[in-house]
């Protein structure tokens, strides 16, 4: 069996002021593999993902391509596992696309040129004309600012790629849009969201987390003919009715 691209062991966390928000979380990505990771509101999916990339310290085991999380390797860990915000304001912070874009290139050293030409590939990787470079992140739509965004984090080549709740402020045709391009992408995917239709199109397998733990861990298509587990894990609403979207994704 080859190298996981993301492996996590026994991983549990809390905040300090009560119960534990993730208890004993096991589960493996292999490379090139695209997950969904469903759940109700508080049940730990963004805590999850913040405790991959080392914000917050979980206890247990994070290793991404080979790399085990500690003391030491967070740089190295964050270079081969990128997060996407929920929101990509919270990721735009410079004046211009370009600069957003070569920022990570140019903390690791990467040369102004050579950061310039993977900013010009990234940008293209999501669609978006290499003019965008030079705009300001407040003149984009929500869906181009949510292209840029995770263009910042493809430049870096990740192997890993989590996105927390893609589809915030989309509407269908960006939807479409971004499942197409993270189709293409040849990393592996953890995509923590409530809209499963994009996660149905997208993901072919989905892991459910429900007041902490890690409760199933299973095809997608298994779980969307399972209506009790719907109705149980809070998902069943969040499934739309309308064809018309469904064959839009």
């Amino acid at each position: 069996m080859g190298l996981a691209a993301l492996e996590a062991a026994g991983l549990s966390y809390s905040y300090g002021y009560g119960a534990s928000v993730l208890r004993d979380i096991s589960f493996c990505l292999a490379p090139g593999e695209r997950v969904a990771l469903l759940g109700p509101n508080g049940a730990g999916k963004s805590t999850l993902l913040w405790c991959l990339v080392g914000v917050l310290r979980a206890e247990g085991t994070i290793t991404v391509d080979g790399t085990t999380l500690r003391s030491g390797t967070e740089a190295e860990v964050r270079a081969k596992l990128g997060l996407a915000f929920a929101e990509p304001e919270d990721q735009l912070f410079m004046p211009t696309l370009r600069r957003d874009i070569t920022f990570g290139p140019m903390a690791g050293g990467t040369g102004p040129e050579e950061a310039c030409r993977a900013a010009e590939l990234a940008i293209r990787s999501v669609g978006l004309p290499e003019e965008a470079l030079d705009r300001a992140p407040h003149e984009l739509s929500s869906g181009e600012r949510r292209r840029a965004a995770l263009a910042s984090i493809l430049v870096m080549n990740p192997t890993v790629l989590a996105l927390d709740e893609p589809t915030n402020s989309l509407d269908a045709r960006g939807r479409a849009s971004l499942a197409s391009i993270l189709r293409a992408l040849p990393c592996a995917q953890l995509v923590a969201t409530h809209d499963l239709e994009f996660a149905r199109a997208l993901c072919a397998r989905a892991l459910v987390l429900a007041d902490g733990e890690l409760v199933a861990d299973l095809p997608m298509a298994a779980l969307l003919a399972d209506t009790s587990s719907l109705q149980k894990y809070g998902l069943l609403a969040s499934l739309r009715a309308d064809d018309e979207q469904n064959d839009i994704l």
